[in-house]
């Protein structure tokens, strides 16, 4: 089968697509996840006491988790098949509708339960729609650029969801401190989603500019014609891959929004802090691991994967148990050094990590492979974390059982670096 080719896009351009592209998608993802631990318990739960409206608000929350594997086989299953192009640039369209949407709904005080019904189904658009991005904008970075800095050059689109996460928290923010909270909870939390729709534009300008993966069409070339099934291709010829991704995922998965959702929650709910602090603590640590994530994808192009990949998982474990006394300790620096370390932490996982598991499968099933591996996990990791720590901190009136819920499972992802592969340098063509 052979393909028409255009000039291939310098790699630059694409980093700086696959950067932009994933920041605006995840900017639409978290800002669900802010706007459930700040305001959706009172706009769409408002009969229940503070702390159970935000279990129900991160119930709905955790619906687009569950909605990502779907969006993972679907959009895998035409990457693989006609491209990874097109495939983001759907993907970058459903957020951006979905997003607004939800910026433009009625409460549950106007329409009653419909508002969170509206609420889950978009909820549920959000979460296909990102199940669809995260490997698809890996690809196209990973398979333009070559293998001695690949886990550079895979690392921009990791590096875009804290950019996503910096730009929700910092919208909200914005509109939190020039308001007062009623006019916030009246019309200001709505601007941020609304927003989306500008961004979305700008992405799909961007995103449009970029070439598909020449490795992708190479592997067209090569083929007698694309797998009809990808998705089962991965399970039949690659299980220890996806067994090895989910290891992998499982702790980053959960620090993650333990650290970016839950810990709002607490410094809120429980430890009586503003709101504008919580906003700022996670936008100086995201700002912070901004950063981090390229400069420990380049340090696992140098000296591997796995060490790196340990470093963040057994780092982190050991952290959790300093983290939350730093957040309840009322001071603002301890606040804000809990979660900065805690997410340059996660980056040692988050910034090797899409070359580490794009590393593992070959070409014709790459883009089913890593969204497998990479979404599956969101099912009993992102999704049910901020719930599972709000129902043991209810439970047991301390964070205790928290802190030993995240550092079970970054101990699990720091031995599966240790018990992994060494990828590093690979060349992605002499997968098989």
């Amino acid at each position: 089968m052979t393909t028409a080719k255009q000039p291939r896009t310098p790699l630059r351009r694409v980093i700086m697509a696959s950067l932009i592209g994933t920041t605006i998608e995840w900017y639409d993802f978290f800002l669900y996840g802010s706007a459930a631990a700040l305001v959706f318990n009172r706009l769409f739960f408002p009969d229940y006491d503070p702390l159970t409206g935000t279990l129900l608000a991160f119930a709905t929350y955790a619906l687009g988790f569950v909605a990502r594997p779907v969006g993972g086989v679907v959009f895998g299953h035409y990457g693989d098949r006609i491209g990874r192009k097109r495939l983001l640039m759907l993907s970058l369209i459903l957020m951006g509708v979905a997003t607004v949407l939800i910026g433009l709904l009625p409460t549950y005080n106007q329409i009653g339960v419909w508002a969170p019904i509206a609420l889950i189904a978009l909820r549920l658009v959000q979460g296909f729609a990102v199940g669809g991005e995260w490997g698809g904008a890996v690809l196209m970075a990973a398979e333009h650029g070559g293998a001695a800095r690949r886990g550079f050059y895979a690392s921009w689109p990791q590096a875009g969801v804290p950019a996503g996460s910096l730009l929700a928290a910092g919208v909200l923010a914005l509109m939190a401190g020039v308001q007062s909270e009623e006019d916030f909870l009246e019309w200001g939390w709505r601007v941020p989603f609304i927003l989306s729709a500008l961004l979305v534009v700008v992405g799909f300008y961007i995103r449009n500019r970029v070439t598909e993966s020449p490795m992708f069409e190479q592997a067209l070339d090569e083929a007698e014609a694309p797998p009809k099934a990808p998705a089962l291709e991965v399970f039949r010829e690659r299980p220890r891959a996806l067994l090895l991704g989910a290891g992998l995922r499982i702790g980053e998965n959960i620090s993650y929004y333990i650290l970016t959702v839950f810990s709002l929650t607490y410094l809120v709910d429980v430890a009586a802090e503003s709101r504008s602090l919580a906003l700022n603590a996670l936008l100086i640590g995201a700002a912070v691991q901004f950063f981090a994530i390229p400069l420990f994808a380049l340090l696992s192009d140098r000296i591997g994967r796995r060490l790196v990949y340990a470093f963040g998982g057994f780092g982190l474990a050991a952290w959790a148990f300093v983290m939350f006394p730093l957040l309840g300790s009322g001071d603002n620096a301890s606040i804000v050094l809990a979660l900065v370390v805690g997410l340059v932490l996660h980056g040692a996982m988050y910034g090797p990590q899409a070359a580490f598991i794009t590393e593992l499968f070959p070409t014709r099933i790459r883009y089913s492979g890593v969204s497998l591996a990479y979404q599956l996990t969101a099912i009993v990791g992102g999704s049910l974390a901020p719930i599972i720590a709000l129902a043991l901190y209810q439970q047991y009136g301390s964070a205790t059982p928290v802190a030993i819920y995240v550092a079970v499972a970054c101990a699990v992802s720091g031995l599966s670096g240790l018990l992994a592969r060494e990828t590093r340098g690979v060349e992605l063509a002499e997968v098989r």
